[in-house]
């Protein structure tokens, strides 16, 4: 067990990584608290859900047009700068929805445009992020230290929301809002005692958008990176999606209501947590493509379980190797991109990772949540895991020169 621990333990020998990780566990935790809150707010506000659909995608809807002009910027610069400036507009935007609280001048039309505002600085500061990280720590570690950052966010999808649950009926939404400015503020202090050497840069004399344009060429041409993001792609559309179904699915399917959802939810979380931290103890490249192509494959069993029962307690078990797959699938895809990429390309490459697997599950979303309403949520989800199934094994063919490109 020790040995397969140490990758874990070397990746926090080193300085800058450990304040990084320190600094974002509360920050990572009051985010969730903080969605919760914002989730009931706009219901508190309207007990509408229109508008608590509409605040929901509030927080999408940059990934989609920006993702690519962020990945741009922060390539231009020095990507810790970036991420350090992003903390802090984020602790701005959240006092202001105390500040506005407190006033008593919060609205639902306000409380959207607090919210698409923090999309926005989201886009950027995940942008910085994924290229910060990569240089807290030696290369042959950057799988590990990935793979750890998911076990984190992870955890925090359910002690967020624990916390959130004993804050609210307490001391109001409030209370999750404050606990999200002092999370933050952590988190920025801490980015600020980290020394993380500035990248080499060559000056672009090239304009913006010719940048945006250099870096879907690299990933078209990339024999790796360029077949390893479409795999995503078509997980993300087709599979990712059933996530936000799973209210559907645990009273039209299971015949239950909340707790039967909870249940469905918190196994695809644990399995997503438990899967992260496998990946993170490989602690290497080395392995991770026929890892990605396992979580495909794996995911597209779990969905064709999950759609073929009607009991809660075996859909728990397919929702938990659900989480489990879908997890190894997009941490082995941004490990081994994180340690083939070009630095001087990497935040454009990655903001395309963070397009495919946060802005595309909107999209499926709509598709087979459309096709659902005519044949019903099992049939539609079935579809899609026969899509993925065929691209899958088309994709398959690939998968040579895909390792051979990627582990390196």
């Amino acid at each position: 067990m020790s040995a397969r621990l140490q990758p874990i333990i070397e990746v926090f020998r080193h300085r800058n990584y450990a304040l990084f990780m320190i600094g974002l566990g509360p920050h990572a935790i009051s985010s969730w608290m903080y969605r919760v809150g914002v989730g009931w707010l706009a219901w508190e506000l309207t007990r509408s859900p229109a508008w608590l659909g509409v605040i929901a995608a509030a927080d999408l809807i940059p990934v989609f047009f920006l993702s690519p002009f962020a990945g741009a910027a922060i390539d231009r610069v020095v990507p810790v700068n970036a991420l350090r400036l992003t903390q802090w507009l984020q602790f701005v935007q959240c006092a202001c929805v105390v500040a506005a609280m407190m006033a008593g001048w919060m609205t639902i039309e306000l409380l959207l445009v607090l919210t698409l505002a923090l999309g926005v600085v989201q886009t950027f500061g995940g942008a910085a992020r994924h290229a910060t990280v990569p240089h807290t720590v030696p290369r042959p570690l950057v799988a590990a230290a990935v793979s750890l950052d998911s076990a984190l966010f992870q955890a925090s999808r359910f002690v967020g929301p624990a916390i959130a649950a004993l804050i609210i009926p307490v001391w109001g939404v409030l209370g999750a809002f404050w606990g999200h400015l002092v999370g933050t503020f952590v988190f920025s202090i801490f980015m600020h005692m980290m020394h993380v050497p500035p990248p080499e840069r060559h000056n672009s004399r090239k304009g913006f958008l010719s940048d945006i344009a250099g870096g879907f060429a690299y990933v078209r041409e990339h024999r790796g990176i360029g077949p390893l993001l479409l795999m995503l792609l078509v997980a993300s559309a087709c599979l990712r999606p059933l996530q936000e179904m799973l209210p559907g699915f645990a009273e039209a399917v299971f015949k239950s209501d909340a707790v039967g959802l909870a249940w469905l939810t918190s196994a695809m979380g644990v399995g997503a947590m438990i899967s992260a931290t496998a990946v993170a103890m490989r602690g290497r490249a080395a392995g991770l493509t026929t890892a990605a192509f396992t979580g495909l494959f794996g995911l597209v069993v779990a969905t064709f379980g999950l759609v073929a029962t009607d009991r809660l307690w075996v859909g728990v078990i397919f929702c938990a190797l659900s989480g489990y797959t879908l997890n190894t699938l997009s941490v082995s895809v941004q490990a081994l991109v994180q340690s083939a990429v070009d630095d001087s390309l990497r935040a454009r490459v990655m903001s395309l990772y963070t397009l495919v697997f946060r802005g595309t599950p909107a999209l499926g979303a709509l598709v087979f949540g459309g096709i659902a309403e005519w044949t019903g949520l099992r049939w539609s989800y079935a579809l899609a895991a026969a899509i993925s199934l065929v691209a899958g094994l088309w994709f398959l063919k690939s998968r040579a020169s895909m390792k051979e490109a990627l582990e390196i």
